[in-house]
């Protein structure tokens, strides 16, 4: 893969998610773009945050009461720091599974 040129993490800009804690209780979309201009999209979770969801969902009736969880492109994480999914980032490119965990959005 080319070199990164840019990573943008929503939850940098807008916030950790209505009811979140940064870093522990959170959920972001990230963005990497790359060199030659691709980009691509996950979404990174932490597991704290899927408890949390799970919990919500049960009170409001979303995803049967709970029952279940769907996310496109879900990577799941201890803390939503920068350093931390870069390192994930990285990781996925060396185990050359980044284009299975992150959807391109461009061509």
């Amino acid at each position: 893969m080319n070199s990164i040129k840019s990573v943008w993490i929503e939850s940098e800009e807008k916030g950790p998610i209505q009811g979140g804690k940064a870093e522990l209780n959170d959920n972001s979309d990230v963005i990497v773009t790359f060199e030659n201009g691709e980009e691509y999209i996950a979404t990174f979770f932490t597991y704290k945050n899927i408890e949390w969801l799970k919990k919500k969902n049960k009170k409001t009736g979303e995803c049967l009461n709970g029952k279940y969880f769907f996310a496109t492109d879900l990577i799941l994480i201890d803390r939503l720091k920068r350093e931390e999914i870069f390192k994930v980032i990285n990781d996925l490119i060396n185990q050359e599974e980044f284009t299975t965990a992150f959807e391109k959005i461009n061509e």
